[in-house]
């Protein structure tokens, strides 16, 4: 399917398709990019021995981006994808996102 294109099967059986421009894709890239850059400086920190603290302190801060960068994506799943798989019935989207949302909160 492409890209952007969502697919629900409607409780009747029939199919709804449709695409999404999500709000915040750009701002989820913005936060991966920086994301990466982080663990990237935390790899050079331990390649050159660096204080153990100060290692967890930016292993803290790359988790914490990347757990608010979840929560961001979640949002805008929530606000497009989730809210029509509701109206349409879309029990299997549903499932999805419920088992998503679980190994997400682990």
């Amino acid at each position: 399917m492409e890209k952007g294109i969502h697919k629900h099967i409607n409780e009747d059986g029939s199919v709804t398709v449709h695409s999404h421009q999500h709000e915040n894709t750009k701002a989820v890239i913005n936060r991966l990019a920086r994301a990466i850059g982080h663990l990237e400086k935390v790899k050079k920190m331990v390649e050159n021995g660096e204080d153990c603290s100060d290692v967890l302190i930016q292993l803290s801060a790359v988790r914490s981006a990347i757990n608010n960068t979840g929560k961001l994506i979640l949002k805008d799943h929530l606000e497009h994808c989730i809210v029509d798989a509701a109206q349409s019935g879309d029990k299997k989207a549903l499932e999805e996102f419920s088992e998503a949302l679980d190994r997400f909160v682990k």
